[in-house]
């Protein structure tokens, strides 16, 4: 007999709930990282420059980062289960049209579509999934989640790579379309139907979204062009961040005040401390992990002088590690609470750590096994701080937490590829560039683990554990 009781297990119906988002949650990830590994096959097939290609992967990166906050107000006003089979039918259609794109300009334009149908996808996946668990389960199913995102960036570049040495760059694009039709098929029969809700629908905030989309798109732009130009002075990316920044301090000064229309995110979602620390963990551990993500390929290649698909599978430990973990980690969280599993996710730090001493001569074996250490580590905070988050939000705020999860996980992810490529190049040598990179991401990891006691401590029992309400909004 299982020492779990059989109330805490997940049931058949909602193990098909997850394994159906997982699925369609899986497709925009791996298909982001599957084409950044084909700039140069697709600069070449196109015959355009390697800057003008990069549009295609910044373009599907903009349009996932504006069409999230739309996602925050649509999944309450057409309901999630009708939203999800749209970003599917979306992204499929825009994976195909990719595929057969004739030149440059139609495969940017159709990355973009297939961002969007993303966008839609991506924070649906953590909605979905906290919904369907509740609050007493929320950690393991966020634990099983942490396995499509551990994975996830991984397998695109051995996938990406395979796909390149035996057919055409076009199968990169046209495998999304089976998958996403097979996710489809499976979402009509799996997911539950929408609930009805009497009285009005939820109005949009028009001006927010004016506002809170393209500025935080602006901002990951800025971080991307920081990373081309290998400098945060250049004009091309000082010029977005600027907009970026009017954009969202305007947003905050309209978010602030109050109106017939509630605003698209909340801001006193940030005056819970447990919220707060939540975010910003996996903020920082977005930009930790993408740039260890970032940078071990690299190393691999200029240091050891292996092809694209070998150091992708030199670089697959890290995914491993946290695919191990986050069920386990999210698992025990229902029970222990985020903090008390601290301690494991200390392995983390010492695997950037073992990182700063790598060099020309060291064998692989040696950054394989500091690798595994590191998504282990990783997995051990990564998991438990999502169910935290899930656990201490009021059912109608969960909408809103997941976009500012996501949004801020992506931010740090654009921020780590940024500070990553600024780093190698002021580097006197790839190792010393390593280096600097592990040295970054150990100070990161060191600040994660000291903010871990501000998460919220042991969960309450399943019969008295209970969602906060939101406090009353005054008029002025």
């Amino acid at each position: 007999m299982s020492s779990i009781d059989a109330d805490d297990r997940l049931d058949a119906r909602l193990l098909g709930t997850i394994g159906v988002v997982l699925l369609g949650g899986l497709l925009g990830i791996l298909n982001s990282s599957m084409a950044a590994v084909a700039t140069d096959t697709l600069a070449v097939e196109l015959d355009a420059s390697l800057s003008t290609v990069g549009w295609a992967s910044t373009g599907f990166l903009l349009a996932v980062t504006a069409t999230i906050p739309f996602t925050t107000w649509a999944v309450d006003r057409f309901g999630g289960r009708r939203l999800w089979l749209t970003g599917l039918a979306v992204f499929a259609v825009g994976a195909l049209a990719a595929g057969l794109a004739r030149d440059i300009g139609g495969l940017i334009a159709f990355r973009a579509l297939q961002g969007v149908g993303a966008g839609l996808l991506d924070p649906l996946v953590l909605i979905l999934l906290a919904r369907a668990a509740g609050p007493a389960r929320a950690g393991r199913v966020m634990g099983l989640m942490g396995v499509v995102l551990s994975l996830g960036p991984v397998l695109g570049p051995i996938v990406g790579g395979a796909v390149l040495d035996g057919l055409s760059w076009r199968w990169m694009f046209l495998l999304g379309v089976p998958v996403g039709v097979a996710a489809f098929v499976l979402a009509v029969r799996v997911l539950p139907a929408d609930d009805v809700v009497d009285g009005p629908r939820p109005r949009l905030d028009v001006l927010g979204l004016a506002l809170l989309a393209p500025g935080f798109a602006a901002v990951v732009l800025a971080l991307s062009q920081a990373a081309e130009q290998s400098a945060f002075t250049a004009w091309q990316a000082l010029l977005p961040l600027a907009a970026g920044a009017l954009l969202l301090a305007g947003y905050t000064a309209h978010a602030r005040r109050a109106g017939a229309v509630p605003p698209l995110i909340d801001l006193r979602l940030f005056a819970g401390r447990g919220f707060t620390a939540s975010v910003a963990i996996m903020g920082l551990g977005g930009l930790a992990n993408f740039a260890a993500l970032f940078v071990l390929p690299l190393y691999y290649r200029q240091v050891h002088g292996h092809g694209v698909l070998a150091a992708a599978l030199l670089m697959a430990p890290v995914g491993l590690g946290g695919a191990i973990s986050m069920p386990l980690a999210g698992r025990l969280s229902d029970r222990l609470g985020p903090r008390g599993l601290h301690r494991r996710a200390a392995a983390a730090l010492l695997g950037a750590l073992a990182f700063t001493r790598v060099g020309a001569g060291t064998t692989e074996t040696w950054p394989v096994v500091t690798a595994f250490a590191l998504g282990l580590g990783m997995g051990f905070f990564s998991a438990p701080t999502m169910g935290s988050l899930y656990r201490s939000l009021p059912g109608p705020m969960i909408a809103q937490g997941s976009s500012v999860l996501y949004m801020l996980n992506q931010l740090g992810a654009a921020l780590g590829v940024a500070v990553v490529t600024l780093v190698l190049q002021i580097s006197a040598d790839p190792v010393t560039g390593v280096h600097g990179v592990f040295w970054l991401t150990a100070g990161v990891l060191a600040v994660v683990l000291a903010a871990v006691p501000l998460l919220p401590g042991r969960p309450a029992a399943p019969d008295t554990q209970h969602r906060p309400a939101m406090p009353e909004r005054t008029t002025r």
